[in-house]
């Protein structure tokens, strides 16, 4: 079967049970988070999978159809993780803030996607779009039920407590001047800086 990036199709899955996928999955998140989809080889992935070429492609038709099947587990995970709660907002922060320091390599897997795959329509896309448009969702209930601020569009209320939340995931470079610069270099302080930073904006409800 051939190699190259595809349409992101998947496969129906061939015999053998779902602890062969798992493990694609599991090997191509570390594969993916550290070499990007480009730099990614599916030869590394099944050798850590501990299978074969062939079977990674009976699953997955190529390497955009199985990073979208990666980063679409990856979205659930986070949301279930972080669980948003549109009454406390600043909560919700802290929780993606801890989420990707505890895991960096998670936020670079959702970034290579976003860097190589623009325009993709993969599982992925649909994933994630589901995620965002129940967040809206819940923003607009409270913003409804005068629990947060109604002059805000919802779609970014979502944008901006995401962007704050992650800004030192996704500046690296920031974390080591803050280390050498700051007042205080703890990523307690950093955390506490992003909290802060969402109560101003958009307060916890009364």
């Amino acid at each position: 079967m051939s190699q190259s990036r595809d349409s992101g199709q998947t496969a129906a899955p061939a015999s053998g049970g779902d602890t062969t996928r798992e493990r694609i999955l599991t090997a191509a998140m570390e594969e993916f988070a550290r070499h990007g989809i480009a730099g990614a080889r599916v030869d590394r992935i099944a050798k850590l999978a501990r299978t074969s070429k062939e079977r990674v492609y009976a699953y997955f038709r190529g390497k955009d159809a199985l990073y979208a099947a990666v980063a679409a587990r990856e979205y659930v995970v986070i949301a279930e993780a972080t669980q948003l709660d549109p009454s406390d907002l600043p909560g919700y922060a802290g929780r993606l803030f801890d989420y990707f320091v505890a895991r960096p390599d998670h936020h670079r897997l959702i970034t290579w996607g976003r860097l190589e795959l623009p325009d993709t329509t993969a599982a992925a896309d649909d994933h994630a779009l589901a995620l965002i448009a129940r967040k809206i969702d819940q923003l607009r209930r409270v913003q409804q039920a005068g629990q947060l601020d109604p002059a805000w569009d919802p779609a970014d209320v979502l944008a901006l407590v995401n962007q704050i939340a992650t800004t030192w995931a996704a500046q690296p470079e920031h974390n080591k001047a803050a280390a050498a610069h700051a007042v205080d270099p703890t990523i307690a302080a950093r955390r506490a800086a992003v909290v802060t930073a969402v109560e101003q904006l958009f307060p916890r409800a009364r």
